[in-house]
């Protein structure tokens, strides 16, 4: 009896909590229910204030109350721009200038440590008699932590050579201006988004360390010059000289630079959030010019350490060691910290000028074309065609007015397709519209 009477007592309690645990069943069931009607009521209501909480929260926001919501998004562009200009790479042309056998190749494969004059066979003396000076232009391209430079070394080999050096310096300045002028074309031009910059950025001008300072002809060359490129003079094969001579060289060749009103490239200065680090260095930099360099591709080796250097029979010139020159210095300021300023004072200031002095002489020749014709005089069809014909920038001019009537062509073209454009989202703006309030 007593099992029996447990079994029954079982029997109740198990229907009693199974009978609860359905009530409970029920209940949930009828709560999601009823959550569910809920939500599918809310949600044409929902979909209808999203954007009205959205500016709400943009248009209303408490200054004191700054969250993620109100994020934007803008400061992220210089990210963009890193990656943009990373992918499609950099640009930048060096010229290097100066007489022959003052270590302008060598320096230049210490400076990126590259051999870009394997092949080069020296002229004996007869040779440069007549010689004049030529343009030799390698590029190659350079990659360091997945950035790409793209590298134009221009050395000008017989500059100064031969007896009669006056027409050594046109092929240098024809050079420098036909890179304007190319650049100036392509910029009004029609397909302007791969333009190849080939402007010349900075000149390394290599002063002999014969003498006392500068030749006449670095002042004459630096002169025509120095309105057309950043030059940054350098004392070649300081090597050669003793410290105390390489100071006495260094102010005696500024102070010619300003007695002759000759403009270097001049450092700028450093922003007021620079720390003193920096800008110990940037001064260090100023203190260099002009920078006495020594150039070495011979590998060394002193006392168990490799390093690049010259051996002398009273010691060796360390090429990367500040305290023998000034290779360091002039590498990092041309490669690390003021390589795009250089390129920045090119293109705001050089060809600027270039610029407007180009047009400056377009419109005066065409206001002097005007005013040399008489009023009262009417020209034939065949004579106006034959003064076309003779008329230098004629041509030039009607290239120009049809890259013009091209240009208005493709800008009306282009503003066809955004008022197309526009009109297709307006359409699309009202259908989604009408479809919100036909659903609510």
């Amino acid at each position: 009896m007593i099992i029996t009477t447990a079994h029954t007592t079982g029997s109740v309690l198990a229907a009693a909590n199974s009978g609860r645990t359905g009530l409970r069943m029920e209940a949930m069931m009828e709560r999601g229910h009823h959550q569910i009607r809920k939500d599918s009521a809310s949600s044409v209501t929902t979909s209808i204030s999203a954007t009205r909480r959205r500016r709400a929260r943009r248009t209303f926001s408490s200054p004191h109350d700054k969250d993620e919501e109100e994020y934007i998004g803008f400061a992220t562009l210089p990210e963009q721009v890193h990656r943009k200009a990373v992918k499609r790479g950099f640009d930048f042309t060096l010229m290097v200038l100066g007489e022959s056998g003052l270590g302008k190749s060598t320096l230049i494969n210490s400076l990126f440590l590259t051999e870009l004059y394997k092949d080069r066979q020296l002229n004996n003396v007869e040779d440069r008699i007549h010689k004049t000076t030529q343009i030799e232009k390698k590029q190659l391209e350079i990659e360091e932590r997945g950035v790409r430079l793209r590298l134009t070394i221009v050395d000008t080999p017989g500059f100064n050579d031969s007896v009669n050096g006056e027409e050594s310096n046109k092929p240098i300045i024809n050079y420098i201006d036909s890179q304007f002028d190319q650049y100036f074309k392509d910029e009004s031009g029609l397909n302007r988004k791969n333009i190849q910059d080939n402007r010349v950025h900075c000149c390394l001008y290599f002063v002999s360390p014969f003498g006392h300072g500068l030749k006449p002809v670095d002042v004459d060359m630096m002169k025509k010059i120095h309105q057309k490129v950043n030059i940054v003079p350098l004392l070649a094969k300081s090597d050669m000289l003793t410290p105390s001579e390489v100071k006495k060289k260094k102010a005696k060749i500024l102070q010619e630079i300003e007695q002759h009103d000759i403009q270097i490239y001049e450092f700028p200065e450093c922003d007021s959030d620079e720390d003193e680090e920096f800008k110990k260095q940037d001064q260090e930099l100023k203190l260099a010019v002009p920078f006495a360099i020594v150039g070495a591709n011979t590998v060394v080796e002193v006392n168990g350490k490799r390093l690049r250097g010259r051996v002398y029979p009273w010691g060796i010139v360390e090429v990367d060691n500040p305290n023998h020159c000034d290779f360091i210095r002039l590498r990092q300021m041309l490669i690390s910290t003021h390589m795009q300023d250089l390129k920045d004072v090119t293109a705001d200031v050089h060809y600027e000028n270039y610029r407007a002095t180009y047009l400056a002489d377009q419109m005066k020749t065409g206001k002097e074309r005007k005013f040399t014709r008489s009023p009262n005089h009417r020209p034939s069809v065949r004579s106006s065609k034959l003064k076309r014909d003779s008329t230098p920038n004629f041509e030039a001019v009607m290239d120009t007015e049809k890259l013009l009537q091209q240009k208005e062509a493709e800008i009306q073209r282009m503003q066809a397709m955004l008022t197309k454009m526009q009109a297709q989202l307006e359409t699309k703006n009202n259908s989604n519209n009408n479809h919100i309030e036909s659903s609510a």
